[in-house]
């Protein structure tokens, strides 16, 4: 637990580094409500402390109209066991919900910018940082159509994500 804590302070830090990327697009609304649940982790650019991560899921409630619970959970590789990180997210103002402001530890926040999310059926979500140090691929289900998992790609490609360092999560085996 206490790594998988750590990785999220480390996470908000790597939120305030400045870039010479071009502004990094968001989607252009986000309804809070269809995007609250639960979301698998498909694949992520590196990130230290989720090393041994496997069965990533993150969790979104509703705890007002500016705040959402967060709770990140992973399976540790190296002794099987369960981590999880607690947080809340804080709507950017003006962002129509697509900006998030994460927070595991007072007083840090790292920014949460949803990038691409199916409006329809909100059944897959691409999360990107404007630094574009970090980035995940989220999907309501623990795999992904294959065609879809290369537009998602595609899109971090796009958009100036290093796409060759993604790490596909293991979904498999999570009970």
């Amino acid at each position: 637990m206490k790594k998988y804590f750590l990785s999220a302070i480390a996470f908000l830090f790597a939120g305030c580094s400045s870039t010479n990327y071009p502004p990094l697009e968001t989607v252009s609304k986000v309804d809070v409500n269809r995007y609250v649940g639960k979301w698998y982790e498909i694949a992520r650019l590196p990130f230290d402390r989720q090393a041994n991560c496997t069965c990533t899921t993150a969790e979104y409630a509703i705890i007002d109209n500016e705040t959402i619970s967060v709770l990140n959970t992973c399976k540790d590789t190296a002794d099987n066991k369960i981590s999880k990180a607690e947080g809340k997210a804080f709507v950017v103002e003006n962002s129509n919900n697509a900006k998030l402001k994460v927070q595991f530890f007072w007083p840090f926040k790292g920014d949460y910018w949803i990038i691409d999310l199916d409006s329809v059926n909100y059944s897959y979500a691409l999360i990107g940082m404007p630094s574009r140090k970090y980035a995940w691929i989220l999907s309501r289900t623990p795999q992904m159509d294959p065609e879809l998992y290369n537009r998602a790609v595609e899109h971090l490609r796009k958009t100036g994500f290093a796409v060759e360092r993604l790490i596909k999560s293991k979904q498999d085996d999570c009970k």
